[in-house]
């Protein structure tokens, strides 16, 4: 009997995860960069116990078919790879695939999502990745994600996320940094029911900075314009 072998999909989604997904922030990273290259004007991510037991990204983007909405389930799906060449010139965040194997394999997971052209939409229900459903769904277009009870099924890598304080702190990060780089997007964060942070879209760049950061600290940034050799950076 040989002593390598093939690990099952399930089995290599979940360390997969570990490489993926250290905590609810991470989850809140790849699901907002799907949103934004799904062309969201408008993102509202939600929240409970720090993103440990609920974690729910809504968005307005373009939507997926059933067919794709599937296909993003899948390990090594993407959207943005044809042929090795694409690995040099990829421009986008992440629509859709990538990470969407590895946290519906730590999680219990729902999505529901609807075309603009499509008159029904899809809802796929997956739990430690799993399929349990894939039924219409009569919602509006855009996208929607919630993750439920992350790494329930991985007791050990559930012990080592912190405090639902520490985790909701992580998660604002992420979603400053996406809010501030994305300036033409509406942002809403919402924890516990509560809105505790919100960015609308429009506005002048110090305007973004001093929703996202506070005042005091946009005050003391200081703007910078470089170009050299063919690349320019502004900040």
């Amino acid at each position: 009997m040989p002593k390598v072998h093939v690990l099952p999909d399930i089995v290599a989604n979940k360390i997969a995860a570990g490489e993926v997904v250290e905590r609810p922030a991470s989850v809140v990273k790849e699901l907002v960069e799907n949103s934004l290259d799904a062309g969201a004007k408008s993102v509202t991510v939600e929240v409970e116990d720090g993103g440990r037991r609920r974690i729910r990204v809504s968005d307005d983007g373009e939507g997926m078919s059933r067919e794709d909405a599937l296909l993003a389930l899948e390990r090594h799906a993407t959207s943005k790879i044809k042929d090795a060449g694409d690995i040099e010139r990829i421009l986008t965040l992440g629509f859709r695939g990538e990470a969407l194997p590895s946290i519906v394999s730590v999680s219990r997971t729902v999505i529901e999502t609807r075309r603009r052209e499509d008159e029904f939409g899809t809802r796929v229900v997956v739990e430690s990745g799993v399929f349990r459903d894939v039924t219409d769904s009569g919602r509006d277009p855009g996208t929607v994600v919630e993750v439920k009870n992350l790494f329930y099924n991985l007791p050990v890598r559930r012990k080592f996320l912190g405090a639902a304080d520490t985790e909701l702190r992580h998660l604002k990060t992420v979603l400053y940094e996406y809010a501030a780089a994305s300036p033409e997007v509406s942002f809403s964060l919402v924890s516990e029911g509560r809105e505790v942070f919100a960015r609308k879209s429009g506005g002048g760049r110090e305007e973004m900075l001093a929703e996202v950061f506070g005042e005091t600290v946009a005050n003391r940034m200081v703007t910078v314009e470089v170009e050299a050799d063919g690349i320019s950076v502004s900040g």
